[in-house]
């Protein structure tokens, strides 16, 4: 019979080697526990970043993502950033670049973007074999469908150089698709807005920064004697950083400046009425354009953007204060006569208004126009009031 004690001293108690086996194993346990919990401080499972590998798993249901793989990726986000967080030395740094555009000082700046353009662009085959031209021109048109055909009319008159845009103030955006270039451009849609609401919220200086001259035209303009090619050579032959075609002298002519001369490609100076100019070198005698066919340079928009108020939408009092942005102002801005055009006065826009208190909707219109100018000159006279007093200087009496 054998000894019950023997017996338990066999399969009992562990040899040395499995005892040491055993302690090792609890160390490097605890160790890796330890490390695993540092290394997720501030980490949750619904904070974790997968990249898109693991986020078109969900697109595609053979990837073949699987649980070890997300642990994987769990485990390399946790510590970078533990890494981020580091303070050592010899850490790689985070990113950030100062000079970037704001809010997007911590990306490399090789891949920022800053700019953008209204290219249209295909949705398959290589990216760079998109575009078989790069126009280098803009122009817009603000258009009710009411004057289809005298856009249809104006739009042949500028060459595939130029990109078309066209903001719907009429909501009927896609009823002009059976003119062939109309598939071609832009269509902006919002009901009942002007031309310069729309310029402020469509036309950032990044966004068509790829353009040398920006047309933002009415939709009532007769086009028979103008070419825009043309129009752009007089342009840079004069230095005219903001112009305007002339005006047929018999029709919807407010301003001398904008009268057309016979006699002469291009004119920047004019006499007006007695006692309207105060400086032959000021509005409306010179630096001076109206707004209905007005045409910048790209760097005379980026400065004209900003001068755009977001609340004064019909632009009035912004004519006499496109001068603000370019130096000499009465050098570079003018009125092309050799290119003209034909203003048909049609108010369009002006019956897109509301009709109250027994006024027709054009009328209410027309007293909003008056009141922006009236708003939009004291907004100016006060900020240049403001900008001379925080610099110590005495202001002028106007310089509006």
């Amino acid at each position: 019979m054998a000894k019950p004690g023997g017996n338990l001293g066999r399969s009992g108690l562990m040899r040395p080697n499995e005892t040491m086996r055993l302690i090792f194993s609890a160390v490097i346990g605890v160790m890796l526990g330890y490390l695993f919990g540092i290394s997720f401080p501030t980490v949750s499972i619904t904070k974790l970043h997968f990249p898109s590998s693991i986020i078109s798993y969900i697109e595609d249901r053979n990837s073949g993502i699987t649980t070890q793989t997300l642990l994987n990726h769990a485990w390399s986000s946790a510590n970078n950033h533990k890494r981020n967080n580091s303070s050592d030395p010899n850490e790689i740094p985070k990113i950030y670049v100062p000079t970037n555009p704001r809010g997007a000082e911590m990306l490399p700046p090789g891949i920022v973007a800053s700019e953008s353009d209204f290219y249209l662009h295909r949705l398959w085959g290589e990216p760079t074999e998109d575009l078989t031209i790069r126009q280098k021109y803009l122009v817009t048109f603000t258009v009710g469908y009411g004057q289809k055909a005298n856009i249809d009319a104006a739009v042949k008159k500028f060459s595939e150089n130029f990109t078309i845009m066209l903001f719907h103030y009429d909501g009927r955006a896609s009823e002009w698709d059976d003119l062939e270039w109309s598939k071609r451009a832009i269509h902006v849609s919002a009901r009942k807005q002007t031309k310069w609401w729309y310029a402020k919220r469509f036309l950032h200086p990044d966004i068509i920064a790829p353009y040398d001259y920006v047309f933002i035209w009415d939709e009532d303009l007769g086009v028979e004697h103008f070419n825009a090619e043309e129009y752009i050579k007089l342009v840079r032959k004069h230095g005219l950083e903001i112009s305007q075609p002339g005006l047929e002298p018999n029709r919807g002519l407010t301003w001398q400046m904008t009268k057309r001369r016979g006699d002469r490609e291009v004119h920047k100076v004019t006499e007006e009425r007695p006692g309207w100019c105060s400086d032959p070198h000021l509005p409306p005698c010179a630096a001076f354009v109206e707004i209905m066919a007005t045409v910048f340079s790209r760097d005379a928009w980026r400065c004209v953007w900003h001068l755009i108020q977001n609340d004064l939408v019909h632009g009035w009092g912004l004519d006499f204060a496109l001068r603000k942005c370019v130096e000499p102002a009465h050098e570079k801005i003018g009125v092309v006569d050799a290119q003209w055009i034909v203003h048909q006065v049609v108010p369009s826009l002006g019956n897109q208004g509301h009709a109250e208190n027994g006024k027709a909707a054009w009328q209410g219109v027309r007293e909003r126009c008056r009141k922006e100018w009236s708003m939009f000159q004291t907004r100016l006279a006060d900020a240049e009031k403001q900008y001379y007093i925080e610099k110590g200087i005495t202001p002028p009496n106007s310089t509006v």
